[in-house]
């Protein structure tokens, strides 16, 4: 029995953010936030979760912005990718380390840090999803 693409998809597009951003979340929580090695591992927990409920729809999301803006040139797929990835998963992130316990002022720095995480990695984590089925290539 073969597997569908959609589950394909839905497996890849999980195990890639999963991974990749379960590293970055955690160094960024402890290193740019402040927060306690307890409260990352809180944070992740939950991270955890969320990023198996949101991998699929941001991999939906980031080639529907792809396939509206249609980027040309190297530059356009960098902003683009990071764009997405900036406008999707920074409300997320701060909810999450919010429910981690991290104070007003942890909030802010980490969600700062993890901002700047997205334009750096935005690009990269979206060379790392062009490699999935199915996914819109610029």
């Amino acid at each position: 029995m073969a597997i569908s693409p959609r589950v394909t998809s839905f497996v890849a597009d999980t195990l890639a953010l999963v991974i990749f951003f379960t590293i970055a979340s955690g160094l960024n929580e402890r290193f740019i936030a402040g927060m306690e090695w307890r409260e990352v591992l809180v944070s992740r927990s939950i991270g955890a979760v969320l990023m198996v409920l949101t991998a699929r729809p941001y991999g939906m999301w980031r080639d529907f912005v792809f396939a509206k803006v249609r980027p040309s040139r190297r530059a356009g797929a960098f902003l683009t990718d990071c764009a997405a990835l900036l406008f999707f998963q920074v409300p997320i992130y701060v909810a999450i380390i919010a429910a981690g316990g991290a104070s007003g002022t942890a909030i802010l720095r980490g969600a700062l840090g993890f901002a700047l995480l997205m334009l750096v990695l935005g690009r990269p984590y979206g060379l790392f999803l062009e490699s999935r089925p199915g996914s819109v290539r610029p």
